[in-house]
């Protein structure tokens, strides 16, 4: 029988209340925005940003925040436009991958009409998602769009720190300086990292240390 303990994909919770979103340069502009709710100047909102980058943390503290109803793109269809016009405030999830865009044009004019909010969030701007319905890109194109930057050192740092929190280690300040240098300048490889690293614990019984990290870059 191997000496590895046999690692069980149980999952975790990561946090996704305010408090625990960590506000840089790079993303400060969309959390401005989303403290402003609800006096915006456009009942529309865009944030958009590489994968990993937050967006899905700042849609979970708009949620809250504004009691929004969150969807997928991808189950956004004409069928669907009615009741989701319903809530108040909504936040659509990956907008550009939206399969009928006059569903979309038809909840953005229903949610202006009922004067709700609705949050949208992509890695393109709106300008740049495939649509063209031209109404549905004039409107898009006149909304407010925020990007959210790739982060820079110490933000890879705070991010390190807070994705090994959320699977409740804690972590040595060497050992997030052998990441921050080593890793691709991205959030989800910070993810990636953080779930590799949790899992070679696991399975040999060690704690997180730069030789364990080392073994799981190579690998």
């Amino acid at each position: 029988m191997s000496e590895r303990q046999l690692v069980l994909d149980l999952g975790y919770r990561p946090a996704f209340g305010r408090d625990d979103f960590l506000v840089a340069p790079g993303n400060h502009e969309a959390v401005d925005w989303i403290d402003r709710w609800p006096d915006w100047t456009a009942h529309a909102l865009a944030i958009f940003g590489p994968s990993g980058c937050g967006k899905t943390h700042l849609c979970h503290v708009f949620a809250l925040r504004a009691k929004a109803h969150v969807v997928p793109a991808a189950e956004l269809s004409p069928d669907t436009v009615a009741a989701l016009a319903d809530h108040a405030a909504l936040v659509l999830e990956d907008g550009e991958g939206v399969a009928d865009p006059r569903a979309l044009l038809h909840l953005f004019n229903v949610m202006k009409e009922r004067g709700g909010h609705l949050l949208l969030t992509s890695r393109e701007p709106p300008a740049r998602w495939p649509f063209t319905l031209p109404d549905l890109t004039s409107r898009l194109s006149s909304i407010p769009a925020v990007r959210i930057s790739p982060p820079d050192d110490a933000m890879m740092a705070a991010v390190l720190v807070k994705l090994f929190a959320d699977r409740q280690i804690t972590i040595d300040p060497d050992v997030v300086s052998y990441l921050v240098r080593r890793i691709d300048r991205s959030f989800s490889a910070a993810r990636d990292v953080v779930a590799r690293a949790d899992a070679a614990a696991l399975a040999g019984k060690r704690a997180i240390t730069v030789p364990l990290l080392k073994q799981v870059l190579e690998d």
